[in-house]
């Protein structure tokens, strides 16, 4: 909350407040005083004011028409009162509608078109309320709060004014709620003074200059703003005005989605930002920091987000992607706290520090910048905690001359240098480490388990106890140990076409199939600014062993790569020997290690059940589960786990912890396969290995395959692959005994080989 804006925002709601009073008046108003009553008049070509209402007056007019006017449709001065219901107003001079001197004006239904200078204009200690109305075409604004006078504004559109929708000055307040300003030729609203704005789910669309534009001491809380393209700014913050904005987009803005200067003071949650030069630019020199909070910036042609000399911001769980520029720059002086969020995509570099910029910066994730992850300008200094920079094009961390810069448990990832210094730079490093990097300062996982030794040239490099790597990680991971980038996401025809090829698992493909189109939908609701639904990524895969729980399970994670919820999409495959430690202490860490490899793809957890052991309640097992809880819930978006394993084993384990058995709302099971669907999986090896079975080996396994016990020796798919195995075994000793085969022959597995 901003500092001041809370009594701004009660004496606002006082001062805006007239209309329960207004609205009991229209009741009976002549019950109050009142001397006039109009329906269905028109009053026509007068001059100055077509109807004027004075003193204590009261009047109400129903369905009413006033046009063609030199002047002022109609006045409310004094303490007169003024209720209108369905009024039109059209073609004056003037305004439609003037409030002055303590004069309050309520209209509903109403229309104020062509008006030669404001809408409805409201000065000294006047009030108006409009409800349901439509002010169109005005000479200058659409509605004009000056001095004291306020206004409420519900369920109306204002469109095409030559100047501003909504302009309040000095001590002017304004309310808008459920309303729309379409096609201001100024500003969407403007404030400045010591006015105080109030709005909650409106519209500003296609506003000549700014979406919505502070000066002064004016203060804003918006809650539910819309800024659909605009000549200038989204929202522009000047000289000591402050905004607090909640649950509000931006898109389209040509210059900056937001942007404060001055003293201007921001407070930001929930906002998102789409397209524009710059999403957030902040050059304020306030004394207290703007925050922002859970703010998204995407697709900007410059920066995401750039922190001007001397400007302090705080940034938490903040996401900037596809930034044309950099991600994030602190110009010299600046001071930036930023803790979780990511920074995916710059084409520049993801953080750029400039001379003695500084930054305290906790949790952050720098995916695939164009140029550094991290960029430390000269005499900088911070500290990063426990952030991850991967797929950097220069050197992941780039640290300049004199520039005093720690870092803590801190990884780089996929990327052709770690850390590129500056001479006199004069960083520190504690417990960091360097995961497929091809020339590395930091101690490398890939050297697996061998003591790293750190260069002197890099201070406090290799120092503190760091995991060895526990192997590569499976797939595609051997690509990476190599320096290759990351695959690109694959399409999901292909991946969907893949898994509909795999043998028998009809209930496992109808299953991922549902899950793919709900996760599509969930991308679509938040791409559309909508709430996403409650989802959980997390399965158990339930089956006999060779049923396709890894292959589903490797397919699964480059579904959710392809759909962009997991930045690699690769998979991990452990068990309890690869979670579990030997002596107190040990399995912590060790869970840790295995579960952060899986970060941006898959944690196959193969014999889950066996973390959770039956009749054994001192086992460190349950030590590997708790920590898997805590990392499921704090890398809940990087990482999906699956646990398999034996069908009737496998609920004790999801019961065995609180925390999974909410983390696990989702059970696939894997059935035996069928004697046709394993003569299928032999038949899909020898084609994958340019074998051909004749007709009678078909018929003869067939028939051996249906006399297999399916007892707990039984394999599935396993004992498909050594039935192919052993026949091919066969096929060779019988080729081999040939003078020269051919071909055919060499390919041929007939019904001799397989007995």
């Amino acid at each position: 909350m901003l500092g001041s804006a809370t009594g701004a925002s009660a004496a606002a709601n006082a001062r805006l407040g007239a209309g329960d009073t207004l609205a009991r008046e229209v009741a009976d108003p002549v019950d109050g005083g009142g001397v006039l009553v109009l329906e269905r008049s028109r009053l026509i070509g007068a001059r100055g004011a077509a109807l004027h209402l004075v003193g204590d007056a009261r009047a109400r007019a129903v369905d009413t028409e006033i046009g063609e006017v030199d002047g002022i449709g109609a006045v409310v001065s004094g303490q007169a009162v003024l209720i209108a219901e369905r009024l039109r107003v059209r073609d004056t001079s003037g305004s439609g509608a003037r409030a002055k001197g303590a004069g309050r004006f309520l209209a509903r239904g109403g229309v104020f078109a062509g008006t030669g200078r404001h809408g409805v204009l409201v000065e000294e200690d006047g009030t108006a309320e409009l409800t349901d109305c439509r002010v169109e075409e005005s000479g200058r604004c659409g509605v004009r709060l000056a001095q004291r006078g306020r206004a409420v504004l519900r369920e109306t559109r204002i469109s095409d004014p030559r100047e501003h929708g909504v302009r309040a000055d000095d001590q002017g307040g304004v309310s808008l709620r459920d309303c729309q300003v379409v096609r201001p030729g100024g500003h969407g609203l403007s404030a400045a003074g010591a006015s105080v704005v109030e709005l909650a789910d409106a519209l500003v669309a296609e506003a000549h200059g700014s979406g919505l534009a502070l000066a002064g001491q004016a203060r804003a809380v918006l809650e539910g703003l819309r800024v659909r393209g605009a000549g200038e700014h989204g929202l522009r913050v000047s000289g000591a005005a402050g905004a607090e904005v909640v649950d509000s987009s931006v898109e389209g803005a040509r210059l900056c989605a937001v942007h404060g200067d001055e003293k201007a003071r921001l407070d930001l949650t929930g906002l998102r930002a789409v397209g524009a030069e710059t999403g957030l630019r902040l050059r304020s020199a306030a004394e207290e920091e703007s925050r922002l909070r859970a703010c998204v910036f995407t697709g900007q042609g410059r920066s995401g987000v750039e922190i001007g000399p001397g400007t302090a911001v705080a940034l938490t769980e903040v996401r900037v992607s596809g930034a044309g520029g950099a991600g994030v720059t602190v110009d010299a002086g600046g001071r930036l706290t930023m803790t979780g969020g990511l920074v995916a995509g710059a084409a520049g570099s993801g953080l750029v520090l400039e001379r003695e910029a500084s930054a305290e910066v906790r949790g952050v994730r720098f995916e695939d910048c164009g140029k550094n992850g991290v960029l430390i300008g000269e005499q900088a200094g911070g500290t990063f905690a426990h952030c991850d920079v991967s797929g950097a094009t220069f050197p992941a961390l780039h640290i300049g001359k004199g520039a005093r810069v720690r870092f803590l448990g801190c990884r780089v990832f996929d990327s052709a240098q770690d850390v590129g210094l500056a001479d006199g730079a004069e960083p520190e490093f504690e417990d960091c480490a360097a995961v497929r990097v091809r020339t590395a300062v930091l101690p490398s996982l890939s050297d697996r388990g061998r003591p790293p030794a750190a260069p002197a040239s890099v201070a406090g490099a290799g120092e503190g106890p760091l995991a060895p790597d526990q192997g590569a990680v499976e797939g595609d991971g051997a690509l990476w140990d190599q320096g290759e980038p990351a695959p690109e996401p694959e399409s999901l025809e292909d991946l969907l076409a893949e898994l509909d090829e795999l043998v028998g698992l009809d209930g496992v493909k109808r299953d991922v199939n549902g899950m793919v189109k709900l996760m599509q939908t969930v991308r679509m609701r938040e791409e559309a600014g909508l709430p996403a639904p409650p989802l959980s990524r997390h399965l158990v895969f339930a089956g006999n062993p060779g049923t396709g729980k890894t292959t589903v399970a490797r397919l699964y994670g480059r579904l959710l790569h392809g759909l962009g919820l997991l930045s690699r999409g690769h998979l991990v495959e452990v068990d309890r020997s690869s979670l579990v430690g030997e002596y107190v202490g040990h399995t912590g860490p060790k869970t840790t290690e295995a579960f952060l490899r899986a970060r941006g793809g898959v944690l196959f957890i193969d014999e889950a059940y066996a973390l959770a052991p039956a009749g054994a309640s001192n086992d460190f097992g349950t030590e590997a589960i708790a920590t898997l809880v805590k990392l499921m819930e704090d890398h809940r978006d990087e990482v999906v786990v699956i646990a398999a394993g034996y069908p009737g084993d496998m609920d004790r384990f999801v019961s065995s912890n609180p925390g999974l058995s909410s983390r696990f709302s989702r059970t696939l099971l894997f059935a035996d396969y069928s004697s046709e669907e394993l003569v299928s999986i032999v038949e899909h090896h020898a084609q994958r290995h340019r074998y051909e079975l004749t007709d009678a080996a078909r018929q003869a396994l067939t028939a051996h395959v249906s006399t297999i016990p399916r007892d707990a020796g039984f394999g599935n798919g396993r004992t498909a692959r050594q039935l192919f195995q052993a026949m091919t075994e066969r096929q060779a000793m019988r080729v081999a005994e040939l003078t020269s085969p051919d071909s055919a022959q060499l390919m041929q597995l007939d019904e001799h080989d397989l007995l």
